[in-house]
Formats: structure tokens, sequence, C-alpha cells
């Protein structure tokens, strides 16, 4: 049967945990983990709500995209958020302003979107838009008035990505969460951003001999302290912006610029594991 995933399970958390403000009452200017849905009810027939044992033919969850096609399981892809109010950061935040923010981030392809789909949405509580990175379709049925749709690839969903980096962002940004410090991360969120790091670095440079690469990851201990420019402003759990800025430039200063310092040693002992074995 369709099932919630672990990584859209905990997108559902994040925003329970800091949108929730009073979990033991039921109040309209909260979201309420009822508000908050990933698998569609046992009715629900075809879409990003639905696994592989509830599409349908020619379901457009499925058909329109590699990605979906290669990444179709019994998880679902998608997830509800419903109304908010909170105030912070000096302003009212909503779930108008929190969607339009979503989609100015898709729209400008951050980085932390390339696994979203579609956006259907209200800006206004009245009309329903629809932002899609296929560019297929442009509007949603008025249910959508009162919630805000997110549909995500399904390949990304069948990797297991972590989806928390967009609406961690967000909560930052109007300050919920204390932005930017990647010691904040899970031990399980840490270990992977290592080991992804590490990988890129091992598998860019394979045409180079162990010592040769030991001897360049070596000379980056000393140059970890500074951040790159690059990567100012960003979210540092933001694994597919750091690895790409790896990538960009494998010179020892460039991966050095490019890992948070905190996380420097434990990339090099990754490293030097990978190296050994």
């Amino acid at each position: 049967m369709t099932r919630a995933p672990a990584n859209l399970l905990a997108v559902r958390s994040l925003l329970l945990t800091h949108l929730n403000v009073d979990p033991n009452t039921v109040r309209d200017a909260d979201l309420e983990p009822a508000e908050v849905g990933i698998v569609g009810d046992p009715a629900h027939r075809g879409g990003y709500h639905c696994g592989s044992d509830r599409v349908v033919p020619n379901d457009y969850s499925v058909v329109e995209s590699p990605r979906d096609r290669n990444g179709l399981t019994l998880d679902a892809a998608a997830l509800d958020v419903g109304g908010f109010e909170v105030r912070s950061g000096g302003g009212t935040h909503t779930l108008a302003s929190f969607s339009l923010w979503c989609v100015g981030q898709c729209v400008a392809n951050a980085a932390d979107t390339r696994d979203i789909r579609e956006i259907i949405y209200s800006p206004d509580g009245t009309t329903v838009k629809r932002w899609d990175r296929l560019g297929k379709r442009t509007s949603g049925d008025s249910s959508h008035r009162w919630h805000t749709h997110f549909s995500f690839f399904r390949d990304a969903i069948k990797a297991g990505r972590d989806q928390r980096p967009l609406f961690r962002r967000y909560l930052t940004e109007i300050g919920l969460i204390e932005g930017d410090d990647d010691m904040a991360m899970t031990a399980e969120d840490r270990q992977g951003l290592i080991q992804d790091i590490a990988a890129a670095v091992v598998n860019q440079n394979l045409g180079r001999s162990g010592p040769a690469l030991g001897t360049a990851v070596q000379s980056t201990y000393g140059q970890v302290a500074k951040l790159s420019a690059a990567l100012a402003g960003q979210d540092l759990v933001d694994v597919p912006a750091i690895v790409a800025a790896v990538l960009a430039q494998l010179t020892p200063e460039r991966i050095a610029a490019a890992i948070p310092s905190s996380l420097a040693k434990e990339v090099a002992d990754e490293l030097a594991r990978r190296l050994v074995a």
C-alpha cells in the first residue's frame, strides 16, 4: 500500500515543530498535524500522493518525466501544507507568503528546489496558481485556496534525498530558526554530508593516484576556516550547493573553501579512509 517516505515525514516534522506554535491546542493560526498530508486518502487514485499501487493509466505523475518513471515505488511523492499565521522577525507570515517564497525559490532554480516538480497554491486565498517545472500546467482545483501542494520528482524520494533544506531556509529567513549553524545538523545529516563531499572529491579525481590526491587533501588543512564567497549566505547543509562548489575547481584551495570549517577534519578523515580502502 502507498506509504509516506521518511524524507517527506522529516519535512512534515520540521514544519510542525516550528509552525504549530501551540501543539496542545487546535488553533486556526497554527499549522496542525491534520493539515500536513503526504498519502492520499484510501479513495485517492492517481497523482503524486499515490504510490505504485494507486497510480492510474497515463498518470501524469509517472509518464511526463523519466525522473518519475524511474523513481516509481510504493512511496507517495507529495506534501500538502495547510494554513497558518505566525509573527516572527518583525513580520506576519502566512500560507500565502510561504507559498510565494517557495515558488520564487523554484523560479530562481535554487539548488534545494531541484527535486520539486510543481507547487499548486493561492497567492491571495482566492486565485489558484500552479508553478510546474516541466511547464505543462498553470492551474489547480479550488481546494488549493486553503492548502499548498508540493510534488517531488519520484526519483528523489526513492533515493531518500533530504528535502528539508528549502523549508529550513524559509524558517531561518523568517526568524523561527537561528540559521547557518551546521552544528545543528542531526548526526545522520552530518555523516551524509561528509560522505557526499568525500565521494564527490574522490570520484572526480579517479585519474590521480592515491598519494597525489592525499597530498592535495592534506594541503587544505590550514585553509578550511575560510568559507568560499560563493557559498556566503547559503545554508551550509545544502548538499547540492556544497558538492557543486567542490566540483567546480578541484584545487586544494577550492576544496578547502567549499567545506564548512567545522566539518573539515571529518571530511579529511573520510577521504583518508577512502584512499586506504
